[in-house]
């Protein structure tokens, strides 16, 4: 990225999401003919939300969530599966076909999808992990504190999952303690009243 995304809050303006959009197709392939694209940040920030909308913006681009590929053993045990079934076909320019993990039923279920299309976005916790970041062409980290990210989540999925985030906290403050994205993200991205903010990380540009 050359330059700052900056938000205008005029109504009128082109949606920043469209700006946003338009730079990430202009970058290099990272992963043979693709641009893949990770949006990170603590459970709870709204990663899904905005990756959902900036794919519209690019055109209805392919998006990863990576809850697809762990699994309740192994909530940040998935690098395994995204190289053999997504980094591996995308890299040569074939559709990537991965399993998709049910949380209810616990246990892979389903045979999911992502084209190797000009952009590919990468969403979940953990996306900008270091193992993933050599293939990357830009990491979004979605800016929320932690605490706040946390309550957000717990309010969303209700009291009877009360226990699995107890536990998930734990292993995220364990994971980014280990291999923190923030430090690399390109973009910062903040949820605004109407609409969303993007403005340089703490890695600045490529």
């Amino acid at each position: 990225m050359k330059d700052p995304i900056d938000a205008d809050t005029d109504t009128g303006a082109p949606a920043p999401l469209d700006a946003l959009a338009r730079r990430l197709g202009a970058l290099p392939p990272s992963l043979g003919p693709v641009r893949l694209v990770a949006v990170d940040g603590h459970a709870g920030s709204g990663k899904t939300t905005f990756a959902g909308r900036l794919a519209e913006a690019l055109g209805g681009a392919p998006v990863l969530h990576l809850d697809d590929l762990a699994t309740h053993e192994e909530l940040f045990g998935w690098t395994g599966r995204l190289s053999e079934q997504v980094l591996g076909p995308l890299g040569r320019g074939e559709a990537a076909r991965y399993g998709a993990y049910d949380w209810v039923r616990r246990r892979f279920a389903e045979v999911k999808e992502a084209a190797p299309e000009p952009v590919v976005l990468v969403e979940g916790v953990g996306a900008g992990r270091r193992a993933l970041r050599p293939y990357l062409s830009c990491l979004l980290w979605m800016e929320l504190p932690q605490g706040d990210s946390w309550a957000r989540g717990r309010r969303r999925d209700g009291p009877g999952l009360a226990g699995f985030w107890d536990g998930w906290m734990r292993a995220e403050r364990a994971h980014f303690a280990a291999d923190p994205s923030r430090p690399h993200a390109e973009l910062l991205v903040f949820s605004r009243d109407q609409g969303y903010e993007v403005l340089p990380g703490p890695a600045g540009p490529r």
